[in-house]
């Protein structure tokens, strides 16, 4: 009869045996992996998954973990490889990986003090350290599982700010009129999940007034269709209606226009709704572009609005020895998402929920007799957290910052974004890429679209691109839809990364659109179809086309001051 191995005294030698045992396979395929992925089909891998019968005899722990190498290891993702380029993953820190280790084996739960004990000074030591960094100067702040769910306490913390008590109206901001707005793109202007400044409905019968507790209904949460996706599916989590998101105006780099702020929020008070939070973004998803953050806390000061700042992205610049300043302004909101997995090279998850005032993560508590009394001596961090059983995340960025200190984070953080901006000087030069847009931190967002090839040919191509490279395993890359047309998308993330490998993942990247160009083409359209076909399969073939077909500076750069 097989037995549960459970970590005690008595089976610390099966541990030992079985973890080291496992750890020299991983450094195995580490040490081996120079592509981000394989090639194995999508097909197979569900088959060999749906293959294994969890209800068949157990076979042991040695051949268990085995099987885990072979079925999993072996066909995992590598973000650590040069030709991984799709989404914000990370490689990982080294001691934080050794923390994860220690957390794993320990299993420790930080909600209550008695559950995790000096864990729980760590993470407020970690905490406090991050809220400094912000600008806070007794902040506070917990740890959660994500971007996402960062957000969505804010937001939770914002709307319970909102809705506790009447509130005196702020005076109008008088320099915010409809004309200062017009410099807006047309991404400002609504994604069909929210309501604009300009798109209101006659709302007289319910005015605004300062003497009345506003409802749900009657809150306005302000954003841009830049925002993360988390911000609108929190507001809908929050019993919030579908028109309580309202699209702010930005301008031609995807960043929100304070002066088409004030005039959202003017209009949503005269509409008789209450503002709830404004989400300032420090890094978006895809530009990754950077809100004009003290410009907007001067609107939100004014109108005395909840600002929350989403630097899931953009916190790598907290510990930057060179861009920090991109981040001024962000001392002045009454709270920040940070993710730590993306930018501080953090294994998953491990993000925090800053706030600058201690006080306002009491909105949400909750207290159980058989938990966290209210009369509890100790400190319990689930007083702060909607999670209860949490995991003791803090201890991978202790030994992080122990082991490395904060500026050998910021200068790897500041090498991707070096990277990025060598990287679209690359695309800007290819004869046959156009760069679709700039930016602040380490997105590039291409199209191919060689001469003579139409746009709407050229977005054809996006996606079935995407899906080739994925499939081979050589070069991943992303896509997404920029001012209402699809291209790909780089999101760098490794400062390891030479601009000599990311040269020949682009040239790869361009040879399989060659590929894929010619297989979708008739062979009668152009005589000069067949050599370019023949020599789609090699990486140089895009190198012998001319300059000739090079993007224009109109075409490739929509704000010279994005770096």
């Amino acid at each position: 009869m097989n037995t549960l191995h459970l970590i005690r005294p008595e089976t610390a030698a099966h541990y030992r045996e079985a973890v080291g045992t496992t750890i020299d396979r991983l450094a195995d395929r580490i040490a081996a992996a120079d592509l981000p992925t394989t090639s194995t089909p999508a097909a197979e891998l569900h088959q060999r998954v749906a293959a294994v019968d969890l209800d068949a005899p157990a076979i042991g722990t040695d051949r268990a973990l085995a099987e885990l190498d072979e079925l999993f290891v072996r066909e995992a993702v590598w973000f650590h490889t040069p030709g991984y380029l799709a989404h914000l993953n990370c490689p990982v820190a080294l001691p934080a990986v050794a923390a994860e280790a220690v957390l794993a084996a320990v299993n420790p739960s930080v909600d209550t003090w008695d559950q995790s004990r000096i864990g729980t000074d760590i993470e407020r030591h970690v905490v406090d350290w991050l809220a400094r960094r912000i600008g806070f100067a007794a902040g506070d702040g917990v740890f959660t599982s994500g971007g996402s769910q960062s957000n969505l306490q804010a937001l939770l913390l914002a709307r319970e700010a909102a809705t506790a008590a009447p509130a005196a109206a702020p005076a109008a901001i008088a320099p915010a009129t409809r004309a200062e707005t017009a410099t807006g793109t047309a991404t400002g202007t609504g994604t069909g999940t929210g309501t604009t400044a300009s798109d209101r409905t006659d709302r007289a019968d319910r005015p605004f007034r300062a003497d009345r507790t506003p409802d749900l209904a009657d809150l306005a949460l302000f954003a841009t269709a830049e925002t993360h996706f988390s911000v609108r599916k929190s507001a809908r989590l929050l019993g919030l209606p579908d028109t309580a998101v309202v699209d702010v105006a930005t301008d031609a780099a995807g960043r929100m226009l304070p002066a088409a702020l004030a005039l959202a929020i003017a209009d949503a008070r005269a509409d008789g709704r209450t503002p709830m939070a404004v989400v300032a973004t420090a890094g978006t998803t895809d530009r990754g572009v950077i809100d004009p953050v003290a410009p907007i806390a001067d609107v939100c000061d004014l109108e005395d609005v909840w600002l929350h700042v989403d630097a899931a992205y953009g916190c790598g610049l907290l510990v930057s020895p060179t861009r920090r300043h991109l981040l001024t302004g962000i001392e002045r909101a009454r709270s920040v998402t940070t993710d730590l997995h993306k930018s501080f090279f953090q294994p998953v998850p491990s993000s925090v929920l800053v706030v600058r005032d201690p006080a306002d993560l009491r909105r949400a508590s909750w207290h159980a007799d058989y938990l966290n009394p209210e009369d509890a001596a100790e400190p319990n961090q689930v007083d702060k957290s909607l999670q209860t059983t949490r995991r003791f995340d803090a201890l991978k960025l202790w030994a992080t910052l122990r082991a490395s200190g904060a500026d050998a984070i910021g200068r790897a953080f500041d090498a991707v974004v070096d990277l990025a901006a060598a990287t679209h000087a690359v695309v800007q030069a290819h004869p046959d890429l156009v760069l679709v847009a700039p930016t602040q931190l380490s997105t590039v967002l291409f199209r191919w679209q060689p001469a003579g090839v139409t746009d709407d040919e050229a977005d054809a191509l996006v996606a079935p691109l995407r899906a080739a490279l994925l499939a081979e395993g050589r070069v991943l890359i992303a896509k997404t839809v920029i001012a209402g047309r699809p291209c790909n998308k780089l999101t760098l993330l490794d400062p390891a990364t030479t601009v000599e490998q990311m040269r020949a993942s682009l040239d790869h990247v361009v040879a399989t659109a060659e590929r894929l160009r010619a297989a979708t083409s008739e062979p009668q359209l152009t005589p000069s179809a067949g050599p370019a076909a023949a020599g789609a399969a090699t990486p140089t073939a895009s190198t012998t086309r001319t300059a000739s077909a090079t993007p224009t500076a109109s075409t490739t750069r929509t704000d010279g001051a994005a770096r």
